[in-house]
């Protein structure tokens, strides 16, 4: 399955909101030396974009046009992955309370997955990538050579994000957060159009009580054996 001209495999990793997909894509892609395409930050900056020119989440006329006037791109600055949308910066604006209960709304709304869905494939079509999402391996790469299911407990979750949200200044009470991480798991998984879904294939990996090395240790093991399964050695890897 490793065509001719194909930099590596496409790995698909989903779960719930706050589960540290972000964090553990971001990190497994360096490791592997694999793309990493941010789809939810794909999905915030529309939210952003929308919340800004006062769209409706329920116009889909108005986000079809907003999406036809969308860039979307990611760029890496000194190690970071910067997200770029119609030439602004906005990897902070996107991250707020608000914008990522807006998210869930818009990552609902069809017209906007169909335009984010085509530009998610011409992104990894190619293989030596890792994208993160809801979808990603149910709809997005269904025929991904590696799928994680990654997850957390609500409460390890909302703790998470609760500290990030406090080390910059939010005031946010702790069980006001985990209530968010709920109302957003309840969101995800009872949208019409694509909902959080675990794929059949995907390999479950419960983050609670793991530190970040031991989730990136028993995932990069995963990926290393299909590598060799499929014929793309590790050193390959690292240097496409």
């Amino acid at each position: 399955m490793n065509g001719a001209g194909k930099r590596g495999l496409i790995i698909a990793i989903d779960g719930p909101s706050g589960a540290g997909k972000s964090t553990i894509t971001k990190q497994l892609a360096d490791r592997l030396g694999y793309i990493h395409i941010d789809t939810g930050a794909m999905f915030r900056a529309v939210a952003l974009a929308a919340s800004r020119a006062g769209i409706n989440v329920d116009d889909d006329a108005a986000l079809a046009g907003l999406c036809r006037g969308m860039e979307i791109s990611f760029v890496r600055d000194n190690g970071c992955c910067r997200v770029v949308a119609n030439g602004e910066d906005v990897s902070a604006a996107i991250r707020t309370p608000e914008i990522s209960l807006l998210t869930s709304a818009i990552s609902a709304r069809k017209v906007v997955r169909d335009f984010l869905l085509g530009l998610q494939r011409r992104m990894g079509c190619n293989g030596g990538v890792i994208l993160e999402g809801r979808d990603i391996g149910t709809v997005v790469f269904p025929d991904a050579e590696v799928k994680f299911y990654l997850s957390a407990s609500a409460e390890e979750r909302g703790r998470r994000r609760w500290l990030e949200l406090t080390a910059r200044g939010e005031a946010i009470s702790l069980e006001e957060t985990i209530a968010a991480v709920v109302r957003r798991d309840r969101q995800d998984s009872g949208r019409e159009h694509a909902p959080l879904k675990r794929a059949d294939d995907a390999i479950d990996i419960d983050s609670t009580g793991l530190t970040i090395e031991e989730v990136l240790d028993r995932m990069e093991a995963c990926v290393r054996d299909r590598e060799r399964q499929f014929g793309f050695g590790g050193e390959r890897s690292r240097q496409s």
